[in-house]
Parts: structure tokens; sequence; C-alpha cells
């Protein structure tokens, strides 16, 4: 009778695991979408959109670093002789690191297996075009939406830069000028279609003082030619 009983638990304990490991694979994608809006600060759902990392638009069945649009993989990733699906992703966001040692993803992981089912559910849904991006709590979109430069008004636009000394003196579309310590101010580029039009930088505001800023160009072209060094002219 012992022996029945313990072998009734053992087979009772394997229905558990086994039950348990069917509903974490399943996954729930609408849960997932609510998890995904971490990915997205890094993250887009849209085909050749990259961003930090690039597209996971079609990532099921890609071979690991292989997306031809992005050019910011580590050696490592590139290197790895890896196929994304159900199965790898699921221990690439256990931990990144374990998974493929050196490669340059600063994500810790997820430790709960359901939440990665979820997530994993919604991704592959998302990736192939069988649900749209969703937007999280705090307003950002699942396909990593953000401000369109091009439609800014003109109180964001910049329309002269003036540099002297260790100071930025920056006029905007509607006459505003806003000075900023040299340190402070930060120059970068994006060409993506959001990006700002050509010759119209948009400036963004940064930091809880408001003493920073980021003025983003079209191209990298545009920023030498744009800031004057100019110590005559008066603010």
């Amino acid at each position: 009778m012992r022996v029945s009983r313990l072998v009734v638990l053992i087979v009772v304990l394997w229905v558990m695991i086994a039950t348990a490991h069917t509903v974490s694979a399943a996954g729930d994608a609408d849960r997932g979408a609510k998890q995904f809006a971490a990915c997205a600060a890094c993250h887009s759902l849209e085909p050749n959109r990259n961003m930090t990392g690039p597209s996971l638009a079609g990532i099921w069945g890609r071979k690991a670093g292989g997306l031809a649009s992005f050019d910011r993989y580590s050696p490592a990733l590139r290197n790895a002789n890896l196929i994304w699906d159900g199965t790898t992703l699921d221990r690439w966001l256990t931990s990144p690191a374990s998974l493929i040692p050196g490669n340059r993803m600063t994500f810790p992981g997820i430790a709960d297996g359901n939440t990665r089912a979820d997530l994993l559910a919604y991704l592959k849904a998302a990736s192939s075009g069988e649900a749209t991006a969703k937007p999280s709590a705090n307003g950002m979109m699942g396909d990593g939406g953000r401000t369109n430069l091009r439609t800014i008004k003109p109180a964001d636009q910049v329309k002269t830069i003036r540099y002297c000394r260790d100071s930025y003196h920056v006029i905007t579309g509607d006459g505003e000028m806003y000075d900023f310590w040299e340190n402070n101010l930060r120059f970068k580029t994006d060409s993506s279609a959001e990006g700002p039009s050509s010759h119209i930088p948009a400036i963004l505001g940064a930091g809880m003082m408001g003493d920073r800023a980021s003025i983003i160009f079209a191209g990298p072209e545009e920023i030498s030619r744009f800031i004057q060094r100019d110590c005559q002219s008066k603010p």
C-alpha cells in the first residue's frame, strides 16, 4: 500500500508540473502586451524600424544578430549560432548573459516563467502581424511610439544656435531664446520618418531643473553648419 501511494503521489506531482509547464508555455498575449511596454523603449515591432535595439518584427525564425538593417549588434550576438524561436527566446528573456555571454544587452532577465510566456505570446503574435501594438499605462505605444518631430510647434523648433565661450544660445521658432551651459546641451540625429525636417531641428527639454535639453537634427552634416561661433551678437 505504501508503494502504491508513493507511485500515486509521484504521478500526481508529475501531472502538476506538466500542467504548470503547459500553462506557462501557452501564455496570454493580452497580458503580454502590457509586459511589452518595458521593451518598447528600445525595440519596435515595425519592420526595420530600429531603435536602441533591433526591430522585433518577424523575429521568429530569424538568426540571432541577423537583421540586415541593424548595424549595432555586438560581436557575440552577431556570431552566435542561434535561431530565435519560443525556446531560445525564453532562454534569452530568462538571462541574456547566460545564453550569449559577452552580448551588450543590459537587460537582467525575467525570472517568472508565466511572465515570460505571456510576453512571448504577445511578441509572437505582434511580430507576425497577428496583433497590434497597444498603449501602456504611461501612454507609450508598444511599437516604440514617440513624438513626431515633423509636426512640432514653432516653440519646439530651433531657428538659430549661437556658441560663445562655454555657452549655447538657442533661439526657437517663436522668437524665444534659451541659454545653456555647453555640458548641458546634447546634439542628436534622427533620420527616421518621425525625425525633424531638414534644416528645422527640434529642441526637447531634459532634466528636472529645466537647465538641460537635446537638439535633434535630421542628419549629422547639419550640426556644424547650424552652430555659429559668435560672441559679438547681444542676447
